[in-house]
C-alpha cells in the first residue's frame, strides 16, 4: 500500500513537507519552513525558545508531531526520550528555506538526497549565516542538557547528491530526479516509482526563465511515466502570462544603469545565479565595477566551482568586495571575527564605502535592504536603485517596503522595479499539467487549490495530516 500525508504547503506558499510511504519505506518530499504559519506567532524579537528544543515548534504546529524523525538532543531538551529514525530519507527539491530549512530538526541518520548544485547553495548559506536552531541544514551543533557538551564540533548530516540522469534507490523505491528551471540553481522535480504506480513531484518550477528546456525535460519524463499521482506547486495558478522574462530584466536594467551618471544600486537574491549573470553582464557593458558583499562571495565561489554554471570567481577583474564597518569602524583586520570575512581579507579586490564615494559613477553596488545603513557611508546624492525582487505580498513585507522607500527618498535614489518570478504562471502550469496527464492531482504550495478543479482531472483538496491512499 502506498500513502501520502501532507504536513505543509497546504493553502500556503511554501512549507512543503510531504510523507510518502510504500511497503514500509518512508521518505519526505522536502521539509521546509512555513513562513506564513511561523509569522502568525513569532517575529524578530519573539522567537521559538532554543531551551525548549523543538517543543515550541511542536506546540504551535510548525512541525508535525510524528515518531522517528527528530534529533535526539532536541527531543531530550523537551523531556522526551530519543527515538530511532523511522524515515529512510528526504528528497530535497531545491535550497530555498521554505523547502529545506526544517531539515535542521531531523535525526542525523536520516540522509538528505539533493542535486550537487543544491548542496553548493546550502554550503554557501551555512558559511555566511549566523547559526540558529532553524538554520542547521548542512550540520548542527548539539544542544545537550549539560553545558560542557556544547563545545563538541558540529555534527555533519549525510548528503547523497545527484544530477539529471541518475537513479536513486531508497529501499524499495526507485526515484528519477530531473532538473527544472527555478530562481535558484540545482532545482529538481522527481518521478517516484511505487508499487501502486508512479508519483510525480514538481517542486518549484517555471517556463519563462532562461532554462525552460530543463523544465521541458522534466515534463517529458513525467508524461512518459503515465503517473498515478501528480503533486504540483501552484504559487501563481491565478495569474496569466505577463510577458516577464530574464531578458526583459536585462533590457530595462541596462537602460537605467547606462543613463545613470551617479551611484547605481541593485538588489536581487544572490541565490539566483541567472539574475547574477544578468547584472554582471550589464556591469561590464556599462563600464561599472560590480560591488558585492563578503556574504555574496560565499555563493559566487561555490557557483564558480561548478563548471556547468559558468560564473566568475569573486576575485574576477570586474568584481569588488565591499568591506563592512565593524567594531572600531576603521577597517583594521582585528575588527573582523566572522570566519567567512577573515579568510577573504587578503583578497586584492576589496573596496570601502569611502572609496566608492569618491567616484560613485564607476560602481554598481549590490545592496540588500537589511544593509541599507551602508548608505550612510556611501552618501549617495541621487542615482538609481533597481529592485530586482518580488513586490510585497503581505502586510509585513509592505511595512519593510515602505521603510525602504523612506531610505531611497532620503538619499534621492530613484526606484526602479525589474523582476522575473521564479514560479510558473497559471496559463503555463495548466498546459504543463495537461501534458503530464496524471490520473489524480494534489495541488500544494498554493493559496488557490480550488482553481485546479477546472482542469478536468480528479483533484484532491489536501488536508493537513490526512493519509491519502493511492
Amino acid at each position: 500500500m502506498v500513502t501520502l500525508t501532507f504536513y505543509g504547503g497546504i493553502r500556503e506558499i511554501g512549507g512543503n513537507k510531504v510523507l510518502l510511504e510504500d511497503s514500509g519505506t518512508k521518505i519526505f518530499l522536502d521539509f521546509g519552513m512555513s513562513f506564513g504559519r511561523r509569522g502568525l506567532y513569532f517575529e524578530e524579537f519573539l522567537t521559538p525558545r532554543v531551551a525548549n528544543g523543538i517543543g515550541d515548534f511542536l506546540a504551535m504546529k510548525l512541525i508535525p508531531d510524528i515518531r522517528g524523525v527528530y534529533r535526539e538532543d532536541l527531543l531530550t531538551h523537551m523531556g522526551r526520550k530519543p527515538e530511532e529514525p523511522e524515515v529512510q530519507g528526504v528528497l530535497l527539491s531545491h535550497a530555498h528555506a521554505d523547502h529545506a530549512n526544517y531539515i535542521s530538526f531531523l535525526h542525523k541518520d536520516i540522509p538528505v538526497y539533493c542535486g550537487e548544485t543544491c548542496k553548493h547553495v546550502l554550503e554557501a548559506v551555512n558559511e555566511q549565516s549566523q547559526r540558529s536552531i532553524e538554520n542547521e541544514v548542512v550540520d548542527f551543533k548539539l544542544r545537550p542538557l549539560y553545558r560542557r557538551d556544547y563545545r563538541k564540533p558540529p555534527v555533519k548530516r549525510r548528503f547523497k547528491t545527484f544530477r539529471t540522469g541518475d537513479k536513486i534507490r531508497i529501499d524499495s523505491l526507485e526515484i528519477e530526479p530531473v532538473h527544472v528551471d527555478h530562481s535558484v540553481p540545482g532545482a529538481y522535480g522527481f518521478v517516484i516509482h511505487t508499487t501502486e504506480g508512479d508519483v510525480v513531484y514538481t517542486g518549484d518550477l517555471r517556463m519563462h526563465g532562461l532554462h525552460a528546456s530543463m523544465t521541458d525535460d522534466f515534463v517529458e519524463a513525467a508524461r512518459e511515466a503515465k503517473p498515478r499521482v501528480m503533486i504540483t506547486e501552484g504559487t501563481r495558478i491565478d495569474r496569466g502570462r505577463t510577458g516577464e522574462s530574464e531578458h526583459r530584466v536585462y533590457v530595462k536594467s541596462k537602460k537605467e544603469l547606462f543613463n545613470n551618471s551617479k551611484l547605481s544600486i541593485v538588489d536581487f537574491n544572490f541565490k539566483d545565479v541567472d539574475r547574477f549573470r544578468t547584472f554582471y553582464r550589464i556591469s561590464k557593458e556599462v563600464g561599472k565595477k560590480m560591488v558585492i558583499s563578503f556574504k555574496h562571495a560565499c555563493f559566487l565561489e561555490r557557483y564558480h566551482s561548478d563548471s556547468k554554471l559558468q560564473v566568475p570567481d569573486s576575485r574576477d577583474e570586474n568584481i569588488l568586495l565591499l568591506k563592512p564597518k565593524r567594531l572600531t569602524g576603521t577597517y583594521i583586520d582585528e575588527d573582523y571575527t566572522e570566519p567567512y570575512i577573515k579568510k577573504r581579507l587578503g583578497y586584492p579586490n576589496i573596496v570601502t564605502a569611502e572609496e566608492i564615494r569618491d567616484k560613485p559613477e564607476k560602481y554598481m553596488v549590490v545592496l540588500n535592504f537589511w544593509y541599507f545603513n551602508t548608505l550612510i557611508d556611501l552618501k549617495p546624492d541621487g542615482g538609481v536603485y533597481i529592485h530586482s525582487l518580488s513586490e510585497p505580498f503581505n502586510e509585513e513585507m509592505q511595512m519593510s517596503f515602505d521603510r525602504m522607500m523612506n531610505w531611497l527618498k532620503f538619499f534621492n535614489l530613484r526606484f526602479v522595479q525589474a523582476h522575473c518570478s521564479g514560479h510558473i504562471n497559471g496559463t503555463d502550469l495548466k498546459e504543463l499539467i495537461k501534458k503530464v496527464n496524471p490520473k489524480e492531482l494534489y495541488p500544494i504550495h498554493t493559496e488557490h487549490p480550488g482553481m485546479f478543479r477546472k482542469l478536468g482531472i480528479k483533484t484532491r483538496m489536501v488536508k493537513e495530516g490526512k493519509v491519502y491512499k493511492l
